[in-house]
C-alpha cells in the first residue's frame, strides 16, 4: 500500500474513526530522542549556568514587549 491509497480507504472510515487513526498516527511520531533529550539538557544547564554567573544580558518582560509593539 503507499500514502494515497491509504488515505482513500481512512476517507471512508467514521469520523470517530480517522480522529483515532489520527491520534495514532501523531502518537508514533512523539517519542523522545534520547540524544535530543540530552543535548537539550545540557544546552539548559549551560544557559542556566550563564544566567547565573551574569554572563548573559537579560531582558525585562516589559521591554520585551515594548520592543515588539
Amino acid at each position: 500500500m503507499n500514502t494515497k491509497s491509504i488515505l482513500k480507504e481512512a476517507l471512508h472510515l467514521r469520523p470517530v474513526e480517522r480522529m483515532q487513526l489520527v491520534e495514532c498516527l501523531v502518537d508514533s511520531l512523539d517519542k523522545p530522542d534520547k540524544e535530543v533529550e540530552k543535548a537539550w539538557s545540557e544546552e539548559a544547564e549551560k544557559r542556566f549556568k550563564a544566567y547565573k554567573q551574569g554572563k548573559v544580558k537579560t531582558y525585562d518582560l516589559k521591554e520585551v514587549a515594548k520592543r515588539y509593539k
